[in-house]
């Protein structure tokens, strides 16, 4: 099963971003770790405890990495620079918004999708929300 790593400025909102998706869907169980914030308990993020989320959450399918905003996102691609090179190349950064993509990836990795449609619907899920919104 695909794992999903999020990466968040603030562990407050990552946390809470998983409890929600998890609270929605809790008959999944999909592996999600979270690389969010300071050791103090303060704002940033740190490319080593996102390489930690990477090797907790692989299982040899894919990494799913979902940022927030600015250093989170390069964190995340530092991150992937930094780990092992086999697991580099099932691991992906992606371009969803957090809590949308979160939810998407959750869905598709808890039900069984190949890591590509976990991928695939975590970067769609801005648009799926752009076609509710706009009708």
């Amino acid at each position: 099963m695909s794992g999903i790593v999020v990466v968040s400025h603030s562990r407050q909102l990552a946390e809470a971003a998983v409890a929600l998706v998890a609270g929605l869907m809790p008959s999944l169980d999909v592996n999600v770790q979270v690389a969010a914030g300071t050791p103090d308990g303060g704002l940033g993020t740190d490319p080593t405890a996102v390489m930690a989320g990477i090797e907790a959450a692989d299982d040899s399918e894919g990494v799913l990495l979902l940022a927030d905003v600015g250093s989170g996102i390069m964190s995340a691609q530092m991150a992937v620079e930094l780990i092992d090179s086999e697991l580099t190349e099932r691991t992906v950064v992606s371009p969803a918004p957090l809590v949308e993509g979160l939810l998407a990836a959750y869905a598709a990795a808890g039900t069984g999708c190949p890591f590509d449609q976990v991928c695939e619907r975590a970067a769609n899920a801005a648009a799926d929300k752009r076609c509710q919104v706009e009708g």
